[in-house]
């Protein structure tokens, strides 16, 4: 069903009558020069530009792509608000499997579209693209992060979205268990790709044992051919690792909807930590996951290490001002503990609750 633009029903329902909607721009972007195929969706700029990355997935349908650009904006909103930064939500989606259609005349095109919007988003990586890529992407877009350090950028932001998972790791246990430290205790990574294999590294370092899979065979080798000796041990997929026995914390660093009516009765995890976006597969399991007594620390919290990096550099990127500031997910987590103890909701909701409180504030002194 379409609407008299042709524009799908469902999508222009959620952008203007439901609580998942609300954005205050949506763009599709096309240039048939070069395949591509975008969707940018800004979100809120109540508290600064729009700032979120790029994903570059090759979506089941354009309808897809578009909801995945309205989830992901929405979640950079409260990201961005939680991190402390002044910054509001955005993010884009390009159409397609990178490996197949990802061309340097394709991101020039896409420089340009973002270019377009004048400042009132900015651009960085996500799941598909790559410091490279936004070295070309800014080429055409002065508003582009996550570049090269060759290129006045701060490099690969995932390094400190690993180290902010870590911290809310850290929390998750001190709230729980009484200790931030995570030796001796199990914990499953689903995804060690980009971020997840450098969450090995600080478990590692931490004195826990590591249980990885990944759907990439070449991304589980290379981090059981760095840690032989029995430390890191893999499991053939996600359902076999949420399944593990004696598993303390599960840590999803894949793509979204991990946690779903599937997944969390099944659980052995007393904690899910990851760095995901969208974990949530729909409203109502933050609840399924508190009557299960698992402690879920909120994805866009844990995971903003990489935000607050990419938003550094377009002030002049420290890499060390930025681990600081990434060091903080630590008390932001354990205070999103506590409020949601006060109110008695889940946390998820909690940090919902101070997320929005800080955009109403901004919208309030404009």
């Amino acid at each position: 069903m379409t609407d008299v633009t042709g524009a799908p029903a469902d999508v222009l329902h959620t952008l203007f009558r439901t609580d998942q909607g609300g954005h205050e721009q949506v763009v599709l972007c096309q240039d048939r020069a070069s395949g591509l195929k975008a969707v940018i969706a800004i979100h809120s700029t109540a508290l600064g530009p729009a700032l979120g990355g790029t994903r570059f997935y090759p979506y089941a349908s354009e309808e897809e792509a578009v909801a995945d650009a309205l989830n992901l904006s929405r979640g950079m909103s409260y990201k961005n608000a939680m991190a402390g930064l002044d910054h509001g939500g955005g993010k884009a989606v390009i159409i397609g499997d990178p490996q197949q259609i990802k061309t340097e005349q394709l991101l020039l095109a896409y420089g340009r579209f973002v270019a377009s919007l004048g400042g009132r988003y900015v651009t960085a990586c996500d799941v598909g693209t790559y410091v490279q890529d936004m070295d070309v992407v800014a080429r055409e877009c002065p508003w582009t992060t996550g570049r090269s350090p060759e290129k006045g950028g701060a490099g690969d932001s995932s390094v400190l979205t690993a180290y902010g998972v870590f911290q809310g790791m850290r929390a998750s246990a001190q709230h729980l268990w009484g200790d931030p430290t995570l030796r001796g205790r199990k914990i499953g990574i689903a995804g060690v790709g980009k971020v997840g294999h450098h969450l090995v590294e600080h478990l590692l370092e931490d004195g826990a044992e590591v249980v990885i899979t990944d759907v990439r065979e070449e991304s589980v080798r290379r981090v059981l051919d760095k840690h032989p000796g029995g430390r890191v041990t893999a499991v053939a997929d996600t359902d076999a690792l949420i399944r593990t026995a004696g598993l303390d914390i599960y840590a999803p660093c894949a793509l979204g909807g991990a946690l779903n009516d599937e997944s969390v009765p099944v659980l052995t995890a007393r904690i899910v930590c990851g760095a995901a976006n969208n974990q949530l597969a729909h409203p109502g399991v933050e609840k399924d996951l508190a009557d299960r007594g698992i402690l879920y620390a909120p994805d866009y919290v844990v995971n903003a290490g990489g935000v607050i990096q990419v938003a550094d550099e377009l002030h002049g990127f420290d890499f060390d001002r930025c681990r600081a500031k990434a060091a903080k997910i630590f008390d932001t987590t354990l205070a999103i503990f506590a409020r949601a103890k006060t109110d008695g909701i889940p946390p998820a909701a909690a940090a919902d609750r101070i997320a929005e409180q800080r955009m109403a504030e901004a919208r309030t002194a404009r």
